[in-house]
């Protein structure tokens, strides 16, 4: 059985992705929701006891081959060398919803995991530009809701409000709904149509 990733340092995990040398990889950045109203409620005692079982879940739970860090206070970070934002994603999913369910009863019911991810190439080629995707896609897990993982969408991307109207984004909500697919895949959908549709003007 591969031995557990051990957690480093912020100075140490930094290495550790320079070590890669340009490899494709997803850095994921994470950190606990309402982790001062645990602190503030049930002293820092538990606060360290919280972040110990983080690291075990981490550590135990991520492919072997994965690095991660603790950066700072509750936020933590992991490298997975050649994996997907996309495989990313599922794998943190699982994360989110174990520590959900072996959550201690004592602890607050806020108190839970986001996460924010971001893939070399796509998104960003050095540390510091791939970590602060990651922290955008953080807050952005943050924003939607908490205890929820989000990859990086690039801000270059209009949001649909800019484009189309209230009736016709609620219209499209209630298809989405419907037909079971996400708004943006039936977005996609149009568009790939509408660029058949005038292959000859290309």
């Amino acid at each position: 059985m591969a031995a557990r990733p051990a957690i480093l340092s912020r100075n140490a995990f930094e290495d550790a992705f320079e070590a890669l040398r340009g490899a494709p990889l997803t850095l994921a950045v994470l950190d606990l929701d309402h982790f001062k109203t645990l602190n503030d409620t049930l002293g820092h005692g538990e606060g360290d006891r919280v972040l110990r079982g983080v690291e075990r879940l981490l550590s135990g739970s991520l492919p072997s081959g994965s690095v991660i860090g603790r950066i700072g206070g509750d936020e933590y970070a992991s490298i997975l060398p050649e994996t997907a934002a996309e495989t990313s994603l599922i794998l943190f999913d699982e994360v989110i919803k174990h520590f959900h369910i072996h959550r201690d009863p004592q602890w607050p019911r806020s108190l839970g995991l986001s996460v924010g991810l971001a893939a070399r190439p796509a998104h960003a080629t050095l540390y510091a530009d791939l970590y602060r995707a990651a922290e955008e896609a953080l807050l952005r897990a943050k924003r939607e809701g908490r205890a929820r993982a989000c990859i990086y969408v690039e801000s270059k991307m209009v949001l649909k409000s800019n484009y189309y109207s209230k009736s016709q984004l609620d219209r499209l909500a209630k298809l989405s709904g419907a037909l079971g697919r996400t708004e943006a895949s039936l977005l996609r959908e149009a568009v790939d149509d509408l660029i058949e549709k005038n292959r000859e003007a290309l």
